[in-house]
């Protein structure tokens, strides 16, 4: 399997990057994986990289979006933190991906038992730790909880039905964070250049959810 080129990167849409990403994952799930010879794609890369898309996905060890999405080098930008959220300094690598290096789809990859989410829910208890920056990180996920949880329901990472809701939720706002604070992915979304997409990934199953 070679390495994408320029040419191979202008001919996929962004339709058939999100199919690329599905039949990966597929492959994944049923330990399919494509015969890649690593080192050679080392050196078709050498001069340059034409990732087809773009992936925000969390800091987790589980969740390597190169494997689930069984990819190779120069397959796919991969952004990574915990919580999978987007600020200021990932939409330019963002905008980058797509408006400079010419990839076809964002996705925004969410996954179950995520433990920044848990840290969301169990906030309070994460403030007790000392550490400003991650208390800082945890209540980012604040407005989302308080769309999503119920009148006298119970705000822990042990609320498991929460927790899931949770988890979809932040990718739902992701993917309207992206379009609302960068006009220029929200504007090659609507002229059809790009797919802003979210999906799911099972940690005990190694299936993604579509959302």
């Amino acid at each position: 399997m070679k390495a994408h080129t320029l040419e191979t990167q202008s001919t996929i849409s962004p339709q058939k990057a999100l199919q690329f990403l599905k039949e990966g994952n597929e492959r994944f799930v049923n330990n399919l994986k494509m015969n890649r010879n690593l080192l050679e794609q080392v050196n078709d890369t050498r001069a340059g990289q034409f990732p087809f898309a773009v992936i925000l996905s969390c800091i987790d060890s589980r969740t390597s979006a190169e494997l689930i999405f069984d990819q190779g080098l120069g397959d796919i930008f991969s952004v990574r933190i915990a919580g999978n959220f987007s600020n200021e300094d990932i939409l330019g690598s963002m905008e980058f991906a797509c408006k400079v290096a010419g990839s076809k789809l964002v996705l925004v990859l969410g996954h179950t038992k995520c433990g920044a989410l848990k840290g969301g829910l169990d906030a309070s208890a994460v403030d007790t730790l000392g550490l400003a920056n991650l208390s800082r990180l945890v209540h980012h996920f604040d407005p989302c909880i308080k769309e999503i949880i119920k009148d006298g329901e119970e705000r822990s990472s042990s609320n498991e039905s929460l927790l899931d809701r949770l988890t979809v939720k932040n990718i739902m706002k992701t993917k309207e964070d992206i379009r609302k604070n960068s006009p220029v992915l929200n504007k090659m979304e609507q002229d059809g250049e790009i797919i802003i997409a979210g999906a799911n990934y099972d940690v005990e199953t190694g299936e993604v959810d579509w959302i």
